[in-house]
């Protein structure tokens, strides 16, 4: 696959929305909104920091979502319980908009709080540069969506935090998405039967988390308001194929912690070989070469900056 660095070659002739998509927080949401419309399937990669956003756009994908439970396993290295906080999910997305031109999913968990507090952190997240902004309807603290043991709250109550958030943006195409954890507490219809209220209310895309067969998700699928499903490696919901998920009419596949999983399992292994080994020799095919990490975190581009504003 080839790659091009983040901000184009040359700094006086390119600017990075016209060769790697979009400059502005609001050029973000527009894109992301049609891409929504477009019922396609677009997949939709979990970043838990900066780095992986980076990745995830230096391959081609159009849009990144910032993980929740990626956030807490990596800068925590705690399990998904509600452990971390408002101010720290903001700061991430901020990191992560500086640095990532794509649309930006931020997965705020229950909103922080209750409806006033959600309000509070909409607008936070939308001004660090969200274009999408997910709520579930778990009791705090919640849990993974593929957790055992969770609750939700009653339905009014979930539905006040969706019109807090829908009151609380100022760019129309902020997308504001509703989850429900009802699936697991209190079966399918009753998450359905959810979905269909919060859709009513005016939420913009519907996300029944944890489907447990290939006929729920369809189901899910066939309701008016735009969807998203959530596949997890080792969670409850069976995988699909792209084409499949398109025909029954989704708009986005997530894969929240893809990378995370993936990461983990590499690190394991050239680490475990370093320990055994106490030399990385047998795992140097594993890892990417100094050239390619720095070309990652974009230092070819501030190196043509430092040229352009202190060379001679």
């Amino acid at each position: 696959m080839e790659f091009t660095m983040l901000y184009g070659k040359d700094p006086d002739t390119v600017r990075p929305s016209e060769e790697h998509g979009n400059e502005t927080p609001a050029e973000r949401r527009k894109t992301f909104r049609r891409l929504v419309d477009s019922r396609s399937a677009t997949l939709l990669p979990g970043a838990a920091n900066a780095l992986s956003a980076r990745i995830i756009e230096d391959i081609g994908f159009q849009a990144a979502y910032l993980t929740g439970a990626g956030f807490t396993n990596t800068q925590l290295g705690l399990p998904d319980l509600g452990l971390v906080t408002a101010t720290e999910i903001i700061e991430a997305t901020a990191r992560i908009s500086d640095v990532c031109r794509l649309p930006l999913v931020v997965d705020m968990d229950t909103g922080f709080g209750n409806a006033l507090n959600t309000y509070g952190t909409v607008q936070k997240l939308e001004r660090a540069g969200a274009a999408a902004i997910q709520i579930e309807d778990q009791v705090f603290p919640k849990k993974c969506g593929h957790f055992a043991g969770k609750a939700v709250i009653p339905l009014n109550e979930m539905l006040g935090k969706i019109k807090a958030c829908l009151d609380a943006r100022t760019d129309e195409n902020t997308l504001i998405i509703a989850r429900t954890d009802a699936r697991a507490v209190e079966g399918f219809d009753a998450a359905l039967e959810r979905a269909h209220q919060m859709a009513e209310i005016g939420a913009d895309m519907l996300f029944v988390e944890a489907p447990e067969t290939i006929e729920e998700v369809r189901q899910i699928g066939a309701l008016p308001t735009p969807q998203l499903v959530n596949f997890v490696v080792g969670g409850k919901t069976p995988m699909m194929q792209i084409d499949d998920l398109r025909e029954a009419g989704f708009s986005l596949a997530l894969f929240a912690n893809a990378a995370l999983q993936a990461s983990l399992k590499a690190q394991q292994e050239v680490l475990g070989s370093l320990y055994k080994h106490g030399s990385l020799e047998q795992v140097r095919d594993r890892m990417a070469n100094f050239e390619e990490r720095q070309r990652v975190v974009g230092k070819p581009d501030l190196d043509a900056l430092i040229e352009r504003y202190e060379g001679s």
